[in-house]
This record gives C-alpha cells, structure tokens and sequence, in this order.
C-alpha cells in the first residue's frame, strides 16, 4: 500500500503487521540491552547497531543526543531526556523496552531543528520520521469548534505510524499521521475499547456511529463486531481520511468487497481541514456499508440513515463535566434518537 504522506510503501495491512508483532522488536543473542540514565547527560560512546539490523532504544537515544549536540540542539549538559518522546512503529503494549529495527521510531521534539532532523533521517537508520512538537494536543478538539486547530511540524522523513489495538475479535490496526493527530499509544488492555464492543454485543444495532472518530478504531470495531452500517465521522481533515484509509488496512476482518471509494484525496481534504456540515469522504460496501463523513457531529442527524435501531459513541476530548456530557447525549437523542454513550 502507497503511503499517502511520502508515497513508499511505508504502509501494510493489518495481517501483515499483526504477523510480525512477536519479533518485530525482539533482540537476537548478540544484541546489547545497555540502559541507560535518562535523568542526566549522556557521559558514554553509543554502540552501534546489531548484525540483525536492530539496537536498544536506549542507544539509538544516545545516538540522537550527539548529533543534537554536535548540532547544537542540546548543551553536552543536557540530560537524555530532552532529545524528545519516542513513538515506535507499529505501537502495541510491550513487556521490555525494544529493540528497534529500521525505520520503526518516529521522535517527536520540542527543540529540534530543520538541519538537525535531516542529519538524524541521513544517519540513524531506526528513526522514520522527525516532528517538532509543540505543548499542544494537534487537530479541532474543541466541541464547538471555534479554536483554530495547530499541527506539529515534520521536518524530516515521514511521521506515518501504525496502533494495534487489541478487542475482542481481531486486533485494529488505526495508521495516522502523527503531526496532525493526537497520541493515543495501545496499553494492552483499553478501558473504552472494552466498553464500546460491550455496549455493541448488548444492544446489536443495526446501525453504529462513531461520531468522533479520531484515527477509526471504535467504527472498525463496530464493523468486525458485525455492525450491518457504520458511520464514521469527525470535524478535523485528517480524522476524517485516516479513519477512511484504515478501513483499507482492517478490511479483511470486514464483510465488505472491493476498495474503500474515496471521494476526496488528502491533499483536497486539507484545503477545508475542519467541517461543520457533514460530507461523506469514503466508503466500502458489501455484506456490510461503511461509510466516512467529515463535519461537526452535532449536525450528522442530517445525513444518518433511518433504517433502524442506532448506537452512537460520542468520544469526546472535553469530557468527564457531568453536566456537559448530559447535555450533549440529550441534544443527540432530541435529534437522532436511539442509544448513545460517551466511553
């Protein structure tokens, strides 16, 4: 599959990826497992990386700590943690650090620079990608959507990573772009993942909506739960094409023919990046419909099919005030009816 953001093929499907989970980053015997102090300046060489073609995290850290100084990203009395946040590709719960193959971390910094990032994708065969980051979450998060949404910036390589997302049926892959959506790492065990195939086995819908979609992984569930329609929807452009692009990548587990039919590119979509009258931007139909809107999920009863009893997960950033999450299932139900929750 092309990868939408630097056209490789950066992306696989999901069989493909939850195939490779159990060596993906697994040491061989000769491999170095050195950890090293986070709290204080890095003060030793980093070794380099192993014949199997992988190395510690810890000493692909040390790696980006001396150019950054050589750089002069960070002073030589800098501690370790400063070089940035690690997110490996694919992401999925662990139980040891990893030993990281090539191009399977994208690192995230607030202080790297342009010069600095594209030394780092010349000479750290593990880093795929390089984003500046800001103390932001990116992407329209507001309900009312009356923020003006930021993005972190890439600056070098390509910032596309993969979730695998364990449920009760098959593991959900969800691929997004990382400077444009929030970090939602798998943690083996997912509270509301668990609570949304619950409420789905509870009630069986004939219709599911994910009304805030994010990356896609709770409208997948639905669909490999067996959901006859499912409706993905979110405001923000890039919610929107990655829920539509990881339907691609989960098809298999779906009852769905073909290819998912998308209606606009990425690059289109991010010439209106936040929608409040709901568009369909992609669907994929068979045994099952699928389908992929784009636009503020208060006014999705406009679109939403009336052939049946309907569930919607209203998964919201601003929630956890009682009051609001009252108010907002209650204006849903006036408008659609049915059964709604917030996980």
């Amino acid at each position: 599959m092309k990868c939408p953001v630097c056209g490789n093929d950066c992306v696989e499907s999901a069989h493909e990826l939850i195939d490779k989970m159990v060596e993906i980053f697994a040491p061989c015997s000769g491999c170095k497992s050195r950890t090293l102090p986070k709290d204080t300046p890095l003060k030793e060489f980093y070794y380099g990386t192993c014949d199997c073609g992988k190395r510690f995290i810890d000493e692909v850290f040390a790696h980006l700590y001396v150019i950054m100084v050589e750089e002069g990203d960070l002073a030589d009395t800098d501690p370790l943690k400063k070089v940035g946040y690690p997110l490996i590709h694919p992401g999925f719960a662990l139980a040891s650090a990893p030993h990281l193959p090539s191009k399977s971390l994208v690192l995230l910094s607030p202080i790297v620079s342009l010069p600095t990032a594209e030394r780092i994708i010349r000479e750290v065969p593990e880093v795929k990608g390089v984003v500046k980051c800001g103390n932001f979450v990116p992407g329209a998060i507001d309900v009312d959507l009356t923020q003006t949404p930021q993005t972190y910036e890439l600056l070098a390589g390509c910032d596309v990573r993969a979730d695998i997302f364990y449920t009760s049926t098959h593991p959900v892959i969800t691929y997004k772009q990382q400077s444009k959506l929030h970090i939602e790492f798998p943690r083996g065990y997912d509270p509301k993942i668990i609570s949304v195939g619950a409420h789905i086995l509870r009630k069986m819908p004939k219709v599911f909506v994910d009304a805030n979609c994010g990356a896609g992984t709770l409208g997948i569930l639905g669909g490999m739960l067996g959901v006859p329609h499912v409706v993905l929807n979110d405001a923000w452009y890039a919610a929107a094409f990655w829920s539509a692009f990881n339907l691609s990548v989960n098809k298999e587990y779906l009852l769905v023919e073909g290819d998912v039919r998308f209606f606009e590119s990425y690059e289109q979509l991010e010439r209106h990046p936040v929608a409040r009258d709901p568009v369909k931007i992609a669907e994929i139909t068979g045994n099952q419909i699928l389908e992929v809107y784009q636009g503020d999920f208060r006014r999705l009863h406009t679109v939403l099919p009336r052939e049946g009893s309907i569930l919607a997960v209203l998964d919201l950033f601003e929630k956890g005030d009682r009051e609001f999450d009252t108010r907002i299932q209650a204006e849903w139900k006036a408008q659609v009816g049915g059964d709604v929750f917030i996980p």
